[in-house]
């Protein structure tokens, strides 16, 4: 009979899931919401723990394991546009590790097991935790390097924007969820971080967040620059609505094609986390 202590499974738990969450969002290019992931991990540990309370083994039926996996990613992505392929990325690490924890079960080694469907060890705590950090790094550059985004794929397209006399050039992720369009012409905008943006424009005319645009715009005395700038509307998972500052460009070259003059979005937060891109496009 084994004997479960109820610290040390809320503890491995509780790890295990955070890196799975940690490992996911890397391989997604998600922004790195450290704490919200912690709040998944948390929940995970606890319901590690609830499923060998007395009268509540139900848990362990597998939809209730779908719902507490789902119940995580939602606490620790949920905002992001994608949403669904998030908790696809979740669950196929998740799979992956349990896969590992299998095996070397199978190989006779006393290690890390699995106790009524949650992982569970009877070895030293800190073993455990160096194995488990082990198997996050291992995990992670292995399905960075399967799921990366990549040019030749046609994924990623170089964008060059030009504004008078000045230009800037970066690689954009071609992305067929983003729909944000100008509501007057109906033609699709980019969304670029705003360090991609701010070499066209005078040194300060930005500020560092661009959380107020309807403020900045107020406050904008010159007229020839309030001219270029306008408020786009939008919508996203978790936000009703939102407006966006947008600049109108003289060009924006897209994949070695010309746009002509665009709206181009500037998102207060980075629209990566791994840095491959630094923008979205939508489909033309």
């Amino acid at each position: 009979m084994t004997v479960i202590y109820i610290d040390t499974l809320f503890l491995l738990n509780t790890l295990v899931d955070y890196l799975l969450l940690l490992a996911s969002a890397r391989v997604a290019g998600e922004p790195l919401r450290r704490g919200r992931f912690a709040l998944g991990a948390v929940l995970g540990g606890l319901y590690a723990c609830a499923i060998f309370l007395p009268g509540m083994g139900f848990l362990s039926r597998p939809l209730c394991r779908v719902a507490a996996a789902v119940l995580m990613v939602l606490c620790a992505f949920w905002g992001t546009r994608r949403l669904l392929r998030q908790t696809l990325v979740f669950a196929s690490l998740a799979f992956a590790f349990g896969g590992g924890v299998m095996a070397v079960s199978l190989l006779g080694h006393r290690g890390l097991s699995l106790e009524g469907g949650v992982v569970y060890s009877g070895m030293d705590l800190k073993i455990v935790l160096l194995s488990a950090a082990g198997c996050y790094a291992v995990l992670t550059l292995l399905y960075k390097k399967w799921a990366r985004h990549t040019q030749a794929a046609g994924e990623l397209l170089p964008v060059t924007l030009r504004l008078g006399a000045r230009s800037v050039s970066f690689l954009a992720l071609l992305d067929t969820g983003n729909t944000l369009s100008d509501p007057i012409s109906g033609r699709p905008v980019l969304v670029a971080q705003r360090d991609c943006v701010a070499p066209l424009l005078p040194a300060g005319l930005l500020p560092e967040g661009l959380y107020d645009p309807a403020g900045f715009l107020a406050g904008l005395a010159d007229e020839s620059w309030r001219s270029r700038f306008r408020l786009l509307p939008y919508r996203a998972v978790g936000v009703a609505g939102g407006l966006l500052l947008a600049l109108r460009v003289d060009e924006a070259q897209v994949g070695g094609r010309s746009r002509g003059a665009s709206l181009v979005a500037l998102s207060p937060s980075p629209v990566s986390d791994g840095g491959a891109y630094t923008a979205l496009v939508g489909v033309e």
